[in-house]
């Protein structure tokens, strides 16, 4: 079963992120603002990668004298969701 998440972006063009997850593999993904040629490569790229691959490979990347990017917020928002579906399975 699929999971979405809308992810609300800080100190980026793109405003929001929107995520459908399965299996922790992203099945699908939607940038709200931003470049949208960057976004609609990153797209391209992530879809069918586990979560865990994807945020590893994207956290801590920089655009210009910004501290974050728009592939280290998705990251972090992924990250977040790990973190979470960890906790949940705990309690």
């Amino acid at each position: 079963m699929s999971e979405i998440i809308n992810y609300q972006t800080k100190g980026t063009c793109c405003k929001q992120i929107n995520i459908e997850i399965e299996n922790e593999i992203i099945k699908d993904i939607e940038f709200l603002g931003g470049c949208q040629g960057n976004l609609q490569g990153i797209k391209t790229l992530v879809i069918g990668m586990n979560i865990k691959e994807v945020s590893a490979k994207l956290k801590g990347i920089l655009c210009g004298n910004k501290p974050t990017s728009c592939p280290d917020q998705l990251a972090t928002c992924l990250l977040e969701y790990i973190e979470y579906k960890a906790k949940t399975l705990v309690n």
